[in-house]
């Protein structure tokens, strides 16, 4: 395995790229831990699959470097990387048996049969081909396909990183919980780089220890599930992380203080750290706003009931503000008023987060863990 590190990384698919919108992949400084297993996570078109390309050797970066345990591999083709890739779609030979094809890049490297068998039966428990070895594989279906695809990313023990780009999309979603676990479980037993690209939230925080998220061709955070739920560095990250994402409405300064439509907040920023911004946003989460007698007035829109909590959507002027209301507490009938939990409101300019992080939930009772948030998003899907 090998400790990737992306200097300066840019990427555009023209010859003369001028302003950044030239670019499919701005400028990234990143680092890969030998052993990780990460996400890459993001809309689609954002660059998730360019940085995939630029890594594994199938495309070559526009300016900056690629390092491969402090190797310069960037001009290095594909094949001498030694990498695996799983795609998106997948890749088999359908004349061949899924056993052959489990085994093609293993004969490949001349390894020798008594451990290209053992390695075939090992990966193939993992992901319930067992019953199917001796198949050919035009006969299986996309599920089974696309596991073979994933098999033959997974079987060679050698490689420096597995890469998978949304390698779940043809599955049946019945099956994707399932295949998750068998990777994370692959991850911990081997003990491989592995950097996995999607655009869904609960694959990549059920999977990933460390999460990059990209928004327009940019790195906007990198962090564990717990810092990108409880401190996003940009209001991308706190639309896109969460179900329902965070709530972003207009700042204000009221009485030299932070404050929303005249109404004071507690935030984590003073009015005087602004640095001179004209204009700003909040954020607060949901789950860090509730019902009281007095504050924001609100009209109830709309009630959603998730099972374990309610989303409630409420409106002040033209602001949407979500609720999450746990299984139990009152909700007003058609107006109410809202008040933000002290220092959990975040403030932004031009989207990116000013002053020092809020203060984690972890530093108090109850400390939000992957598990919850996985469950929230879960949960809430349906209404957000």
């Amino acid at each position: 395995m090998a400790t990737i590190k992306l200097n300066n990384l840019r990427h555009s698919y023209l010859d003369n790229p001028r302003g950044d919108e030239d670019w499919a992949l701005k400028k990234v400084d990143l680092t890969w831990e030998d052993g990780g297993a990460y996400a890459l996570l993001g809309s689609s078109g954002c660059g998730k699959t360019t940085m995939l390309n630029l890594i594994s050797g199938l495309l070559t970066p526009s300016e900056g470097s690629i390092q491969f345990d402090n190797k310069d591999v960037t001009q290095i083709r594909a094949e001498e990387r030694n990498i695996a890739q799983v795609f998106q779609f997948p890749v088999v030979y359908d004349t061949m048996t899924v056993r052959e094809n489990l085994a093609f890049p293993l004969r490949n490297r001349g390894v020798a049969k008594p451990e290209i068998d053992k390695r075939v039966v090992e990966i193939a428990q993992m992901l319930d081909l067992s019953e199917s070895l001796d198949t050919r594989a035009q006969g299986l279906t996309a599920d089974g396909k696309q596991k073979i695809s994933l098999g033959r990313g997974l079987v060679r023990s050698d490689v420096n990183a597995i890469l998978f780009d949304e390698p779940l999309t043809v599955i049946d979603p019945h099956l994707k919980w399932q295949l998750r676990s068998k990777l994370k479980e692959l991850h911990q037993q081997f003990g491989a780089t592995m950097i996995y690209v999607t655009h869904d939230q609960t694959e990549a925080l059920t999977f990933a220890d460390k999460v990059v998220v990209m928004h327009d061709g940019m790195v906007v955070q990198s962090g564990t599930p717990v810092e990108l739920f409880e401190s996003p560095e940009h209001t991308f990250v706190g639309h896109f992380i969460g179900s329902p994402g965070m709530n972003v409405l207009p700042g204000s300064v009221v009485d030299e203080r932070i404050g929303y439509c005249g109404y004071t907040v507690d935030a984590h920023l003073r009015a005087d750290q602004l640095n001179g911004a004209d204009s700003f946003e909040l954020g607060i989460r949901p789950e860090f706003v509730h019902f009281a007698d007095q504050g924001i007035p609100v009209d109830i829109v709309k009630v959603s009931n998730t099972g374990r909590v309610r989303i409630v959507d409420t409106r002040h002027d033209n602001d949407l503000i979500r609720v999450v209301v746990p299984e139990g507490e009152s909700i007003p009938a058609d107006k109410g008023y809202l008040q933000f939990e002290p220092y959990r409101t975040t403030t932004y300019v031009d989207g990116w987060r000013v002053g020092d992080k809020v203060t984690p939930i972890s530093s108090r009772t109850g400390a939000a863990t992957r598990s919850q948030i996985s469950q929230s998003q879960t949960s809430a899907g349906s209404a957000s």
